[in-house]
C-alpha cells in the first residue's frame, strides 16, 4: 500500500469523519464526544500516590533528548528553553525530561546529559526552571510530580562522535548486527562489566535525589541497554536466558537504589512489544526483514511471539509487570519498539524521518494497538501507575480519545512526547476548555529525528518560531529536499 492512500489527519473535517474512518480502517479507539473542563475532565482530577504525594492531574511529559547539551554533560540554554516548556505545559508528571546517561561510554550522542558529580548543579538547576516556570504559569508546585530517565545506551552508544557507533552489546544480534555493521569479534559486556555498570545506576539515583527529584526512571525502551537484556534469551550467564536472568539487571538496580536511596520513587519506562526490524523496499515502503533461528524462530523481540515474528504476545511482558510490583516500582510507561530498526511502531507519523521508510500501514493502526496493548496490561497492573504513549499522531482528535481512555480506566496518565515540542500548552488548553490553536499541533514531520539524524539540535522547525529562525532550519529544508 503506498503511502498517499492513507488519510493525513488534517483532511478528516469532524470527529464524525473521524469514527467513518477509523471503522474503514477496521480500527476502534475510543472517543468521548464531549469534552469537559478542569476537573469535571477526567484528565483534570487529582491522583493520590500511596507515598502521599498527589499528581496534580493525568497529563505526563515523556522524556525527549535535544543533542543540545554541553561536551562535559551539562544542560545548555536550548535544553532549559524545553524543559521550561515542559514546566509551562500544565501537565503533573513530568517522565525523566529527557534521557541521562549514567556514565560518559553509554550516551547516545555526544551532547546528551549526564548525571555526574561534576553535572549535578546545573542539572538542579535544570529542574529548578522546570519547576520555576510551572509556579510562575500555575501558582502551585506540590502536585506536580519531577523525575530523572536513567539511561546506558548500550548498542546505540554514540558517546564522542555524531556518527560513529561504539557499542556496548547484551548479546549479538543477528540482524541488528549486520544493519549496523557490528563486527562479529567484538566482545560482549561481561557479567562483571554489568555488575560495575549496575553501580553507576544506583550512584546516579542518589545524585538525583539529593538534587530534589521526585523520582528516577531505570530505562529499559528502545533498543537500549536495559531493553536489550529482555530479549538476551541466548545469552549464557547471569543476566542471560531466563526470565529470571534477563531480568535480573533491573532487580539488582532497583534493590540497589532502594538500598541507598530511602524515600526515593522509582519509576520504569518499557517497550512493552518489539518487532523485527523494518528496512526499505525497492519502493521506500518499510518491510519487516525476515529473520529466523536453527529452530524457525525470532527470539529477540521481547513482548513478540517467536513463532510468529511481528505478532504480539504479553506473557513475558505481563510477568515484567509483576516484577516491577513485587519490588515496588511505583510506575510504568508503556511504549514499544525502536527507532533505530522499526520507528513507526515506536511512533505512529504520517511523515518518515529521514533515515525512515514509507508507512507499512496507517499509523492510526499503529496509535490502537499502542492504545489496545496498554489497556491489556493495565488490567495487571497491581499498584503500578500506567502512561501510554502513541497520542500525538492523533492530533485534533487526541483530547477526545484522552479523555476517553483515562475516564474508562484503560490508562491512568496519557503521554506527550513530540506534541509539547510544538504545542507545549496543549494540556491546559484542553482542560481549559480553549479551542486547540492548530497551527501549533504537532503533524508528525519528523523533523524532531531528522534534525538530530543528521548532527543538529532537536526542536520543532516548522511550528516553533524559535528554531525556525536557527540556522539549522535551512539546512533540514535542504537536506529534505534531496531525499
Amino acid at each position: 500500500m503506498e503511502k498517499f492512500s492513507y488519510m493525513n489527519i488534517p483532511r478528516i473535517r469532524s470527529l464524525i469523519d473521524f469514527r467513518d474512518y477509523l471503522s474503514s480502517l477496521g480500527v476502534g479507539i475510543p472517543m468521548d464526544e464531549e469534552l469537559k473542563v478542569g476537573s469535571d475532565n477526567p484528565l483534570g482530577q487529582s491522583f493520590q500516590m500511596e507515598n502521599g504525594r498527589t499528581i496534580g492531574n493525568h497529563f505526563c511529559i515523556q522524556p525527549m533528548e535535544g543533542w543540545d547539551g554541553t561536551a562535559d554533560g551539562k544542560p545548555t540554554d536550548l535544553t532549559t528553553r524545553r524543559w521550561e516548556n515542559f514546566g509551562r505545559s500544565g501537565a503533573k508528571l513530568i517522565w525523566g525530561g529527557e534521557a541521562t546517561a549514567v556514565r560518559p561510554d553509554g550516551r547516545a550522542n555526544p551532547n546528551q546529559l549526564m548525571i555526574l558529580d561534576n553535572t549535578m548543579a546545573d542539572i538542579e538547576m535544570l529542574r529548578q526552571a522546570l519547576v520555576a516556570e510551572h509556579h510562575n504559569c500555575f501558582g502551585k508546585t506540590d502536585d506536580l510530580f519531577v523525575g530523572l530517565q536513567l539511561t546506558h545506551s548500550g548498542r546505540f552508544s554514540r558517546p564522542n562522535v555524531k556518527t560513529k557507533l561504539e557499542p556496548k552489546i547484551v548479546y549479538h544480534h543477528p540482524v541488528l548486527d549486520e544493519m549496523f555493521h557490528i563486527d562479529a569479534s567484538l566482545p560482549v559486556i561481561s557479567d562483571t562489566e554489568i555488575d560495575d555498570l549496575i553501580s553507576y545506576y544506583v550512584q546516579a539515583a542518589k545524585r538525583a535525589q539529593k538534587i530534589g527529584f521526585d523520582f528516577v526512571d531505570v530505562k529499559h525502551c528502545h533498543g537500549y541497554l536495559g531493553h536489550e537484556f529482555l530479549s538476551a534469551v541466548e545469552r549464557p550467564g547471569r543476566y542471560g536466558g531466563s526470565f529470571e536472568n534477563r531480568t535480573r539487571f533491573l532487580r539488582e538496580i532497583v534493590r540497589g537504589i532502594q538500598a541507598e536511596c530511602p524515600g526515593l520513587t522509582i519509576g520504569v519506562r518499557v517497550s512493552i512489544f518489539d518487532m523485527p526490524p523494518f528496512r526499505p523496499d525497492d519502493n521506500n515502503i518499510g518491510r519487516m526483514l525476515p529473520y529466523h533461528n536453527a529452530d524457525g524462530k525470532y527470539p529477540y523481540a521481547f513482548g513478540g511471539d517467536p513463532d510468529n515474528p511481528g505478532k504480539i504476545k504479553l506473557d513475558e511482558t505481563i510477568q515484567f509487570m509483576d516484577v516491577l510490583n513485587s519490588l515496588g516500582v511505583a510506575l510504568v510507561n508503556f511504549t514499544a519498539g525502536s527507532p533505530y530498526y522499526n520507528p513507526h511502531v515506536t511512533r505512529p507519523a504520517y511523515f518518515p524521518p529521514s533515515d525512515g521508510y514509507q508507512l507499512p500501514e496507517d499509523p492510526l493502526v499503529g496509535v490502537a494497538r499502542h492504545i489496545h496493548t496498554c489497556a491489556e496490561l493495565k488490567k495487571h497492573s497491581g499498584k503500578l501507575l500506567c502512561v501510554g504513549s502513541a497520542y500525538t499522531y492523533l492530533q485534533e482528535y487526541l483530547p477526545h480519545v484522552a479523555q476517553a481512555v483515562v475516564r474508562d480506566n484503560m490508562i491512568d496518565f496519557v503521554g506527550l512526547g513530540r506534541m509539547v515540542l510544538s504545542y507545549p500548552e496543549m494540556p491546559m488548553d484542553i482542560l481549559s476548555g480553549k479551542p486547540l490553536n492548530k497551527r501549533l499541533i504537532c503533524r508528525t514531520f519528523s523533523d524532531c529525528t531528522t534534525a538530530p539524524r543528521n548532527g543538529m539540535v532537536s526542536g520543532c522547525y516548522p511550528f516553533d518560531h524559535f528554531y525556525k529562525k536557527r540556522p539549522e532550519a535551512e539546512e533540514l529544508k535542504g537536506l529534505k529536499k534531496k531525499k
